[in-house]
């Protein structure tokens, strides 16, 4: 395709149609087949030429395949984390309950942290990388994704602080296995409603499991939110995000149980982050 800078313009016009940052796009694709960091493609893109499987990558993104998996990582609260279709890509919105975690616990931080549902491991590893006296533990249903959390602590030096355990909490004695006395809990349940039309990058390629909770998109809610009471300790704090529209009905289970409840919006306005309390 000739020099990277025209190669990289090309490109960024024929991933408009199917993409909100095509020209991000085709340069994290180019970093990837020139096996560099974005940032030192651009410090030397005069000088460079378009990879040889470069036409391959940008073919595999116009058939809506996530950026995450072509190139096999995601950065996260700036940190990378290895991702694959066995997890939920980690997403900006998502760095809102690391941005509270660290606002709520400026002052004391917490000491045991557990991530429901960890996927990559991204909610408990990036907590973790900020409150360097904490534990943390990250269940999940799936062993595969698991595998991904455990290779992302190892990667971000954390397995040490980190673990994770297999485990489904649609089993009616999983908060048995997991213990207690968290001081902060994440959670970034699966929220999506059953009938809900998603992009084609993300009904096509990510895991279901992660995504859809039933008809109304709170079926996970029902069992997070009672089991609360045994997980955190009397001065904890639950994390917990939820779709732009699932705002009054997951804060009604929590206030009819008697936590106070704090909601938070994301960058583009919409609702996404509620803060239980005791």
């Amino acid at each position: 395709m000739g020099d990277a800078a025209s190669a990289l313009r090309e490109v960024a016009q024929r991933l408009a149609d199917i993409s909100d940052s095509p020209r991000l796009d085709a340069e994290l694709l180019m970093a990837h087949g020139l096996q560099m960091e974005r940032s030192e493609l651009l410090l030397k893109l005069p000088e460079l030429n378009a990879p040889a499987d470069f036409p391959a990558l940008v073919e595999r993104r116009q058939r809506s395949e996530p950026i995450a998996h072509i190139i096999g990582k995601k950065e996260f609260w700036g940190l990378d984390f290895q991702v694959t279709p066995d997890v939920l890509i980690p997403r900006p919105d998502s760095e809102l309950l690391i941005e509270e975690a660290v606002r709520i616990f400026a002052s004391a931080h917490p000491q045991q942290i557990v991530d429901l549902g960890t996927g990559s491991g991204a909610l408990v590893l990036a907590a973790l990388s900020e409150f360097p006296e904490a534990r943390g533990l990250g269940m999940d249903a799936s062993a595969a994704a698991l595998q991904i959390a455990h290779n992302n602590a190892d990667a971000l030096g954390l397995a040490d602080r980190a673990k994770f355990l297999l485990l489904d909490w649609t089993l009616s004695d999983w908060t048995n296995s997991l213990g207690s006395g968290f001081d902060l809990i994440l959670a970034n349940p699966p929220y999506v409603a059953t009938g809900a039309r998603l992009s084609a990058d993300v009904a096509d390629f990510e895991p279901k499991g992660a995504l859809f909770a039933g008809e109304d998109g709170l079926d996970d809610y029902k069992i997070i939110i009672p089991a609360l009471e045994k997980l955190l300790t009397p001065t904890g704090t639950a994390l917990l995000e939820i779709g732009f529209d699932q705002a009054n009905p997951v804060s009604e289970m929590a206030t009819k149980i008697g936590y106070h409840v704090e909601l938070k919006q994301d960058l583009g306005g919409n609702d996404r982050l509620l803060i239980l309390r005791r």
